[in-house]
């Protein structure tokens, strides 16, 4: 799979007739809103974990030094806590463009903090697509983000923003604690 997903995000998903969608964000998506959302609200989805392994060529990294950003990793038991938009269809035009990088759009339960679910859409860059970089010790990835930089910034800026917010929503993520600690401590 290459690393531009935008047609492949059209054919998997016919948007078409709806009048809003739910969008689940567990990185960047919590902190960067740039885009009109109808509602917003803390949310989890089951069974899987937040990982730095994948790769950014277009926005924390560059073709020649990519940096990395968050995927899913499909982990039994776990819960993943982050932010869901309910917004218009249309919107996912530029949330494709945003996340084309080797990201697909897959559907997904999700629950509330009042107990209330729906569902909705998630990006997910799966180890198929060419951007994958995998598994690392924390200190590794921590080394990797502390050099990286691409046309969206700094790539300890994406860790260091995404911690904050993770903290704000009361959520203690023990992959992006260890290595947000591994990036400060150098």
């Amino acid at each position: 799979m290459s690393h531009d997903t935008i047609a492949m995000n059209k054919e998997r998903q016919d948007l078409s007739g709806l009048e809003a969608v739910w969008l689940f964000g567990y990185g960047s998506l919590i902190y960067k809103v740039d885009f009109p959302y109808l509602e917003r609200a803390p949310a989890s989805i089951e069974g899987w974990s937040r990982r730095f392994w994948q790769g950014s060529h277009d926005h924390r990294g560059t073709p020649e030094a990519p940096g990395r950003v968050l995927t899913l990793i499909e982990t039994p038991g776990e819960v993943c806590t982050g932010m869901a938009y309910k917004v218009s269809p249309d919107v996912f035009e530029h949330l494709d463009h945003r996340e084309k990088n080797g990201y697909l759009r897959f559907t997904t339960a999700m629950t509330f903090r009042d107990g209330s679910q729906n569902e909705g859409l998630v990006y997910i860059a799966t180890e198929e697509n060419e951007a994958f970089l995998g598994a690392a010790p924390e200190s590794e990835i921590a080394q990797h983000i502390a050099r990286a930089s691409g046309p969206s910034g700094p790539n300890a800026e994406y860790l260091v923003k995404l911690q904050l917010a993770l903290q704000q929503l009361g959520v203690n993520d023990p992959h992006i604690t260890q290595v947000y600690e591994a990036l400060v401590e150098d």
